[in-house]
């Protein structure tokens, strides 16, 4: 299954909030993201079937290993490509903004040579 910018979006946010150390939920998603319930729900469910998340029958929701390298890789870029940004004189609101539209089109060989130039490998 290939994931589109949103099922992204919605794995990065299961990696950010779980960093809390509390159990996440779609509900917690949703108010992250601010994206409605019914919105987050099918989502979520794409992604289980995806096999990229798995959620207990509490409704929490846990990262499989395909979805956590996913996760993990966009969350990579985006924080990289916010400090790159900020180096460069960028406010961190815009930076932050534009690290998130970047991240999910940068192709690895463009990324791997910022993060080399800038130092940040």
């Amino acid at each position: 299954m290939h994931l589109q910018e949103s099922g992204e979006m919605y794995l990065e946010t299961i990696l950010v909030l779980s960093k809390t150390g509390k159990y996440v939920r779609s509900v917690d998603v949703s108010e992250y993201i601010g994206f409605s319930k019914p919105s987050v729900s099918r989502a979520i469910g794409l992604l289980k079937t995806g096999g990229y998340v798995t959620m207990d029958k509490s409704g929490h929701l846990e990262l499989t290993d395909a979805g956590r390298a996913v996760a993990e890789n966009i969350y990579e870029k985006h924080t990289m490509l916010t400090r790159f940004l900020v180096s460069l004189g960028v406010d961190e609101n815009t930076a932050a903004e534009d690290a998130c539209k970047m991240e999910h089109v940068i192709s690895d060989t463009s990324f791997k040579a910022i993060k080399k130039y800038a130092g940040m490998e």
